[in-house]
């Protein structure tokens, strides 16, 4: 069975407010509770904003390190989720019920080469 990543894309500026960050939360619980039952639970984590980042950079032989993200955007990666899926089919319908969930866009791509049960 493949692996796909289910990327969330974040959008800048404000937080949304307590009440609606607590009913995505619901929302998320639910869907990573329906991947576990369905067997399609790899692992799923929400990131801290991209101000946190710190990139590395191989430059004439040594790693550079910059604070901040490698790329300004107007969204950046907020979270992902690995789940195992038979086919880009159904990781698609993983990655509308993560969108319906966050209420965000969610990028999905499949890993290279299969992935042994």
């Amino acid at each position: 069975m493949k692996q796909y990543l289910l990327s969330v894309m974040q959008p800048g500026g404000p937080v949304p407010a307590p009440e609606v960050l607590e009913q995505i939360g619901r929302e998320l619980e639910t869907f990573h509770r329906e991947l576990r039952e369905a067997g399609a639970w790899v692992f799923a984590g929400g990131l801290h904003d991209q101000g946190s980042a710190t990139v590395l950079r191989v430059k004439d032989g040594d790693v550079l390190m910059t604070d901040g993200p490698y790329a300004e955007g107007k969204e950046f990666l907020g979270g992902l989720c690995i789940v195992k899926a038979p086919d880009l089919d159904a990781a698609l319908e993983w990655g509308r019920k993560a969108a319906r969930a966050t209420t965000l866009p969610i990028e999905v791509r499949p890993f290279h080469g299969e992935v042994e049960d």
